[in-house]
């Protein structure tokens, strides 16, 4: 399996050289992303791929259901260094429907590990009962779970010291929750963008 992947990568360096021919030497001269995507680990949602982007262009963070833990040494690292060394001025929390952490989440058997960290999901899903109680069934119930998965989680990235002190110091970043469908292909705004206006007039209250 590893000569496949092996063989599989040949062929994708030697097609990609073959359609722009300093691709490799463009992106080797510098990492310049626009966005930094926190996503989901699961196989099926690429950034890049989704969001049509090059490699260069977004620097990602991947995690199972893509949580934001405050505690999260991973992804606070990632995002520092996405905010003040390569100064990014769009960061994105996507979720996707089908997502097999929120489904694991949702359900009376154990996972290990998982369970751990797949807490702050279940408990968005207690705060939430009643509304989620409303919808028809389950799946229903676990899409629109993973949409409050994504707006919690913009809130947590927003509500961090990194980002605060970007903003104190004048930074023009604003942070935007995106869910993606595998069924369709399709990233979908869920309009819950915060950036420094938001952050300043939460001081003033």
């Amino acid at each position: 399996m590893l000569n496949d992947l092996l063989a599989r990568n040949r062929n994708w360096s030697a097609e990609r050289q073959e359609q722009e021919p300093d691709f490799f030497t463009r992106l080797a001269a510098q990492q310049a992303p626009e966005y930094f995507w926190i996503g989901c680990s699961d196989s099926r949602v690429p950034a890049n791929v989704v969001a049509g982007l090059d490699p260069g262009e977004v620097f990602v963070h991947r995690n199972v259901a893509n949580v934001i833990h405050s505690s999260d040494m991973n992804l606070l690292s990632a995002l520092e260094f996405a905010v003040d060394t390569l100064h990014v001025r769009e960061v994105i929390v996507c979720g996707h429907y089908g997502c097999g952490g929120v489904k694991a989440a949702t359900e009376d058997v154990p996972h290990g590990l998982a369970d751990h960290w797949l807490e702050p999901i279940r408990r968005l899903a207690r705060s939430y009962a009643a509304d989620l109680t409303q919808l028809p069934d389950i799946e229903q119930r676990r899409e629109r779970l993973a949409e409050l998965n994504v707006v919690d989680g913009v809130r947590r990235v927003a509500e961090t010291p990194i980002l605060r002190r970007a903003w104190q110091h004048g930074a023009d970043i604003r942070i935007h929750g995106l869910i993606y469908g595998l069924k369709d292909g399709r990233l979908r705004d869920l309009d819950c963008t915060v950036g420094p206006d938001h952050f300043q007039s939460a001081d003033a209250t």
